[in-house]
């Protein structure tokens, strides 16, 4: 077996898993999901919920992890095989490595868009528009713009349309992701933490301060913005609705469930803290989502839109904000070639710190399991990862269904499983002195009793709104566009479960 890493330093440790939380999603989709739930009134369960089910997914997650580095694995597969004694236990630990495998497929294509918005923001060629008119008015020419980059606009009923520099930007994003994951963990992922991270926040400052300077020819300035983030409706707080979007929105900006954090935590040794990493880690994570993310695009469209066209706006789309109100924005202001460009290029950062994460899963699988070196490693995933993309890039449609399946519905059924498996089939004993032994801090013991009943009563719920809400409309669409992106996980799925049955035989061969 190939020798295990570990992190060089606690504060690229922490980095990294702050990294790898940190993505696109705390800066688009963050501000889209509190505009469109009222503003104010999402904040109050969007705290609720990170105590109640962020924090306590992510230690629990850390604590697998870290367990994984005792027994020399860093994936779920092994990780559940050791702790529930049974011949499925494996099998159902897969979905840690296919969900995250399946979510970097389509993310890559996804964090190449910011690239190539940054590149012509400075250039100016991004669209200009006077901000006059109905907000759909002056939106229009940069969801056009949008739809020609990811070539949208084809006629053909089942193929995007896509342009060449899209393409090449796409292999170039991809590349790029390989690269830092062939250096490894210190030497690879640590590194770029240690890099993004400062100049995402810087350039996430640069940004704010500007925000906070805007105002609008009809008068409304940053108090405005503010106060639609932080003064809540309290009859709000009575939509279930409000309370869903929060949970949601608390799973994936903490990236519980897909897998990442667990085989991060697992490059620990045995005996490092987990409870002040993990705090740290999701301190940092919030800092820049509640505090940063809001304060930029949120902010930014109340002051020039104002606040009814900004729920408007968010309600449309959870691209539009990003992709498309605030370049909108930045077109009518001094030097918004500029601010254009950090914002994007900021956007490229946080989604490359989150998609080696997501890679991250599948490389430990193939060195752990099978012995392989770093290098044949990730020219597997980079193999893999290339020719699956083809079908998101080209696939109408496919993008959307594999992030249902994999992006939303697969990390809340696998983050039970993981509450469940370490929790209830396990041993809620153990798990707690797990969970609670050589930290830096103790863990409240509340907390107990929240992974043990709250957390998973939480996903529950989650699964079941879900399920009401979601599943009859996706489970009737059976168009081959739909079918080739299931395909896909399919496969994967079914490759992924044949690796891990080939690996416990070999296992079982070296045994004896």
């Amino acid at each position: 077996m190939i020798k295990r890493e570990h992190w060089g330093t606690r504060i690229g440790l922490i980095l990294a898993v702050a990294g790898n939380a940190i993505g696109l999603g705390n800066f688009l989709r963050f501000p889209v999901q509190a505009a469109d739930n009222g503003g104010g009134a999402f904040m109050i369960p969007y705290m609720v919920s990170l105590l109640l089910l962020g924090i306590p997914l992510l230690w629990i997650e850390w604590a697998l992890g870290r367990y994984g580095s005792k027994i020399g694995h860093g994936t779920a597969p092994a990780i559940f095989d050791s702790l529930w004694k049974s011949k499925i236990a494996k099998y159902v630990g897969v979905l840690g490595i296919l969900l995250p495998l399946t979510v970097v497929v389509y993310y890559t294509y996804i964090e190449s868009w910011t690239l190539i918005y940054s590149f012509f923001s400075l250039i100016a060629k991004l669209p200009s528009t006077p901000l006059t008119g109905d907000v759909s008015d002056y939106l229009k020419p940069f969801k056009e713009f949008l739809a020609t980059i990811i070539g949208a606009n084809s006629s053909h009923p089942l193929f995007y349309d896509v342009p060449w520099y899209t393409y090449l930007f796409f292999v170039i994003t991809l590349l790029l992701n390989l690269y830092i994951l062939y250096r490894g963990i210190s030497g690879g992922i640590e590194k770029v933490a240690r890099i993004a991270m400062p100049l995402i926040f810087i350039m996430a400052i640069i940004l704010m301060i500007r925000v906070f300077t805007l105002t609008s020819p009809d008068g409304r300035n940053v108090l405005d913005g503010l106060g639609f983030l932080w003064n809540p409706d309290f009859s709000a707080l009575t939509n279930p609705k409000v309370w869903l979007a929060a949970a949601g929105q608390v799973f994936f900006t903490l990236s519980v469930g897909f897998g990442a954090i667990l085989t991060y935590a697992s490059y620990l040794r045995p005996k490092d803290d987990i409870a002040l990493n993990g705090l740290a880690g999701a301190s940092v994570n919030e800092f820049a989502e509640v505090i940063l993310g809001a304060s930029i695009g949120i902010v930014a469209s109340v002051i020039f839109f104002g606040v009814e066209a900004t729920m408007q706006i968010a309600h449309e789309g959870a691209f539009n904000l990003g992709f498309m109100a605030l370049p909108a924005i930045f077109a009518n202001i001094p030097l918004g070639m500029f601010f254009g460009f950090l914002w994007f290029l900021l956007l490229f950062f946080a989604g490359i710190t989150s998609s080696i994460a997501l890679a991250q899963p599948a490389i430990a699988f193939l060195e752990d399991e099978f012995g392989l070196n770093r290098k044949k490693a990730v020219l597997i995933l980079g193999i893999y990862l290339f020719l699956a993309a083809q079908i998101p890039i080209f696939i109408k449609g496919a993008l959307d269904e594999m992030d249902f399946w994999a992006g939303t519905f697969g990390i809340v059924i696998f983050a039970l499983l993981e509450a469940v498996v370490f929790f209830w089939i396990h041993d809620s004993e153990k798990a707690w002195k797990e969970l609670t032994r050589d930290n830096d801090i103790n863990i409240p013991s509340i907390f107990y009793y929240i992974m043990k009943y709250i957390a998973p009563g939480i996903l529950i719920i989650i699964l079941a709104a879900w399920s009401v809400e979601m599943l009859p409309a996706k489970l009737t669409q059976n168009s081959i566009n739909v079918w080739i992106a299931r395909g896909l996980i399919l496969i994967t799925g079914l490759v992924a479960i044949i690796l891990v049955k080939k690996a416990w035989e070999k296992r079982r061969t070296i045994n004896g």
